[in-house]
């Protein structure tokens, strides 16, 4: 329940992505907000590639800065209240786009301060549920808020098809509206749910992390105290936090080499960089407008199509990122991506697919196969490393920085992306199937394997010089043997098995230890 009520955070992001692409092309839109060279003839309407550029890209502005903001305001209200904050904020830069009348700039603004409130909670969500879930199903519960991007960029494609047709403001207001909706569910539920037992220790509020990790873990109160995996956890963040206590983090830190602080920094902003830069985007925002090129007689059917596709395999996303790890998922699905890609721009460059039908169904169906690799891999891959990665005195704003390189990323793209499609049209493709190889090699030579870890082991295993990325997958924390043994172990504590004897003497350990100081 924690993860889907929080990942409403991703429903919003992905429902104010998605809502963009099909309004454009809306009759009421175009009338009053395009250049009509016939006033109140739609069919003589038109954007200006500035101007569409704008309109689509001051969200990613407003996200961009939302996400710096994120960090700060996360730490100092705690992860609920600030996301109940970014809401309130969300819904004013709604009430802003759909009080616009006839002036493109209103709306444009509306978009940026909407996408300040989007920015903050990108950056809250992914941090509150890693901080949260058991390291066990983390990957699970922190993809959940990639599935719900998914999944609001499907409804607002939904949306935008059943109010098409409305001959009045009701065609784009009512979509923009709607996410006042989202905003009240995620800003007014999230009161009810745990608060991050990690910031409420930092807070020194003890026995309310102890009783958030119950909560979370199923584990009744009265046991709260005594129960062997609250206890272990409860430990290892509270010496995290004594650590951290003794070496302040601030901005400047996540720049330090010390621990491979600056190596996750430029890490994590990398792996968020190379998320937009593997095209998904380009037909999330502009995915209309293209297969409307291609001669299709209804793009708004095609954008529901790759809408649904992206959706539903983002299920088999939280399990192969589950079961397979974080590595090899992100290398395989970039070369497959990459490969999608190609065929996409080779065929829409070899001949013109308004005048070959064939071409623009294989174009389609490339796009439909790279959204499926993507869904599966590389879009909930990153956002749960982003939650993992990073150590605790500096996670919120390491955290703040790699979601700020994805919203440059994605302003950047939005805002060219029709400068650059007139240009070179789809080869275009040819470029993102780069940078999907790029991202692949990337993540072979740098990325260390950190599933099934909790966040205080994978911080160990970043800071052992022993641990390389492609041999971290066999890397497990002092006490057990291997990564399967971790895991075999937490498993039987959590089902309330017996200690194995491996257990009883790290608990012997850890206790001789506390005598001992």
């Amino acid at each position: 329940m924690l993860a889907l009520l929080a990942s409403m955070g991703g429903f919003i992001f992905g429902y104010d992505t998605g809502q963009i692409s099909n309004i454009l092309l809306m009759d009421d839109f175009l009338l009053r907000f395009a250049t009509c060279s016939t006033p109140g003839d739609v069919a003589t309407c038109s954007f200006s590639t500035i101007r569409e550029g704008l309109i689509v890209s001051l969200l990613s502005i407003g996200t961009l800065v939302g996400a710096l903001a994120g960090a700060p305001t996360a730490d100092f209200l705690g992860r609920r209240y600030a996301m109940s904050v970014e809401c309130v904020v969300f819904t004013i830069g709604v009430i802003v786009q759909i009080a616009s009348e006839n002036v493109w700039q209103q709306f444009a603004v509306g978009r940026f301060i909407g996408g300040l409130g989007v920015g903050a909670l990108s950056a809250a969500v992914p941090m509150y549920q890693a901080e949260a879930a058991p390291s066990q199903i983390r990957g699970t519960l922190t993809a959940t808020y990639q599935l719900f991007i998914t999944f609001g960029i499907l409804v607002a494609y939904c949306i935008s098809f059943g109010t098409r047709d409305y001959a009045n403001s009701g065609s784009w207001r009512i979509v923009v509206g709607v996410g006042i909706l989202w905003a009240l569910i995620l800003g007014i539920g999230i009161l009810f749910m745990p608060e991050s037992p990690r910031w409420l220790a930092a807070h020194d509020r003890l026995d309310e992390a102890r009783l958030s990790l119950a909560r979370v873990r199923g584990v009744p109160v009265e046991e709260a105290k005594s129960h062997y995996i609250i206890a272990r956890e409860i430990e290892e963040i509270k010496s995290s936090i004594e650590y951290e206590r003794q070496v302040r983090a601030g901005w400047i830190d996540c720049f330090k080499p010390k621990n491979k602080t600056l190596y996750r920094t430029l890490l994590g902003m990398t792996l968020q960089s190379i998320q937009q830069l593997t095209g998904a985007n380009y037909f999330f925002y502009y995915g209309a407008t293209v297969f409307e090129s291609v001669g299709l007689s209804d793009s708004f059917i095609t954008q529901i199509i790759l809408g649904a596709v992206n959706f539903f395999c983002t299920f088999g996303g939280m399990y192969v990122m589950e079961r397979f790890g974080r590595r090899r998922p992100l290398i395989v699905g970039g070369i497959w991506q990459s490969i999608w890609l190609f065929v996409f721009a080779a065929a829409g460059t070899a001949v013109d697919p308004t005048t070959h039908p064939g071409m623009g169904k294989l174009m389609i169906v490339s796009a439909c196969m790279f959204i499926w690799g993507y869904a599966m891999t590389w879009a909930p891959g990153i956002w749960i490393l982003i939650g993992e990665t990073f150590p605790t005195q500096t996670r919120a704003k390491q955290g703040s920085l790699s979601t700020a390189a994805n919203w440059i990323w994605n302003f950047l793209l939005a805002f060219f992306t029709p400068f650059i499609s007139s240009a070179i049209n789809y080869r275009y493709g040819f470029v993102f199937a780069a940078c999907n190889l790029t991202g692949a090699v990337i993540v072979y030579f740098f990325l260390y394997e950190s599933s099934d870890l909790s966040l205080e082991s994978v911080n160990m295993m970043y800071t052992d010089p022993n641990c390389k990325p492609w041999t971290s997958g066999e890397w497990a924390p002092p006490g057990y043997s291997s990564r399967q043994d971790l895991i075999d172990q937490t498993r039987a504590a959590e089902g309330r098995k017996p200690l194995t004897l491996e257990e009883g003497r790290i608990e012997k350990l850890s206790q001789s230890s506390a005598d001992g100081s």
